[in-house]
């Protein structure tokens, strides 16, 4: 980990900087994909899973077979965490529906808006060295929630053309049923345009790697709505002298050990801190089976001594972490000086790996500092909010006068007589 004393505000943009990419050498690699599945369909869909996942597919749908096949691979102990987690993300998504509520802007005139569940989605599931079968609850509860007509789940298949036995699993304990064994960039590009087996959806959600994230990127320039930019996974700590070294290092390696191109920083108050940090990461590192992808992580990742507390949120919030960890005694008092996170952990009992599975809150968040301007994964997400109003003939007497004035300051001559004739029809009626 790079280590900076007090940096001065001109360096933090530089200092800051995510692992970097050549964009443009990824953009056409992705876009050839993209192109090759649009044309090709299941086809282009069987040549890259055999390129990619190296394994050569007859087809991509999961059979009911292979689903109850996974069920008994499923140890009872796992069966339970997973229920346990499924339980609270549901509760905590489950108190996100809005109720309609009318308002009576002006006498005569009601408004409302009605959230209307987005008819087809596709969830992501990364598969790869993590099969990610916690993503799958993120996505697909709060998608049945809001009441999703029809799922589409794509995760990459092992070398042996299987799904991972925990992601099947959970998408029958969801209730989810459009399994297909698809991942990478052909995954994004069978859901945006539809093959002869995975269905065209309306909204692709889910994180993965650059190229998925590229893909996403791209398809959603072209008219295909996505959750958000969700890239490489990162985490920012703020700790003082309350903090447990040892719990802030372990924090620190949670996120580090997700992939080599993941980055956590650690804001420490002092110095001192930051030496015990560190040689707790250096002790704990040493038991990670995941060693070389942390090390590697930890390569792209900083430290910062920042001995000005509110100097130091400044500096957070200019970073917009996907994942902040507050590890102070006063961590709620604290917590009023955040402005641009993803989600955040509060105090010294509040890992990230608890969002990441059981607390009930969405781990699918922006990365990449898109936290200044977005939100995570919630009920919301899957939804669209349409508005209505109903018009009675008191009501449009009460603001006609008002639509006819800007219509006519527009030049908008059709509006105004749109309200103009109604006017006349009503007062007609109240003359007879």
């Amino acid at each position: 980990m790079k280590v900076y004393i007090n940096p001065e505000r001109n360096t933090w943009a530089q200092i800051l900087q995510r692992p970097a990419f050549d964009y443009k050498q990824l953009e056409a690699k992705v876009s050839a994909i993209l192109e090759d599945v649009k044309l090709n369909g299941d086809d282009a869909g069987k040549k890259y899973t055999a390129s990619f996942d190296g394994v050569e597919l007859n087809e991509f749908a999961v059979k009911e077979a292979e689903i109850a096949a996974a069920i008994a691979q499923v140890d009872d102990h796992l069966k339970a965490a997973i229920e346990r987690a499924m339980k609270n993300i549901s509760v905590f998504h489950f108190a996100q529906k809005e109720e309609i509520k009318k308002i009576e802007t002006t006498e005569g005139v009601l408004c409302w808006r009605k959230s209307i569940a987005i008819e087809k989605v596709g969830l992501y599931i990364p598969g790869g060295s993590a099969p990610l079968f916690s993503t799958l609850l993120m996505l697909g509860i709060p998608a049945v929630l809001a009441g999703c007509k029809e799922i589409v789940v794509c995760t990459p298949p092992d070398k042996e053309g299987k799904v991972n036995p925990v992601i099947l699993y959970v998408a029958q304990l969801i209730g989810l049923k459009k399994i297909y064994k698809i991942g990478g960039v052909q995954a994004i590009a069978a859901m945006t345009y539809g093959t002869a087996t995975v269905p065209k959806v309306d909204k692709i959600f889910g994180p993965g790697n650059q190229y998925v994230t590229c893909a996403k990127q791209l398809v959603n320039a072209a008219g295909i709505a996505i959750d958000m930019p969700a890239g490489p996974s990162e985490l920012a700590v703020y700790a003082n002298e309350t903090c447990n070294p040892s719990f802030v290092a372990a924090d620190l390696l949670s996120q580090a050990e997700h992939g080599a191109d993941s980055q956590v920083i650690l804001v420490a108050s002092s110095n001192a801190i930051l030496e015990k940090v560190k040689t707790e990461i250096e002790r704990q590192l040493e038991l990670l089976p995941r060693k070389e992808i942390a090390t590697a992580a930890l390569l792209n990742s900083l430290a910062v001594v920042m001995e000005q507390e509110a100097v130091a949120f400044e500096l957070l919030n200019e970073y917009a972490p996907e994942h902040l960890i507050i590890a102070t005694d006063d961590a709620a008092v604290l917590a009023e000086n955040v402005t641009n996170a993803g989600s955040v952990f509060l105090g010294h009992y509040a890992p990230e790996s608890a969002g990441d599975y059981a607390s009930g809150t969405n781990h699918t968040l922006p990365t990449n500092g898109y936290a200044k301007a977005y939100s995570g994964v919630s009920l919301d997400s899957f939804v669209k909010k349409i508005t209505f109003q109903q018009i009675s003939k008191e009501g449009i007497n009460n603001i006609g006068n008002a639509v006819e004035a800007m219509a006519a300051a527009e030049g908008l001559e059709a509006h105004k007589n749109a309200v103009t004739i109604r006017l006349k029809e009503i007062n007609s009626n109240d003359g007879i």
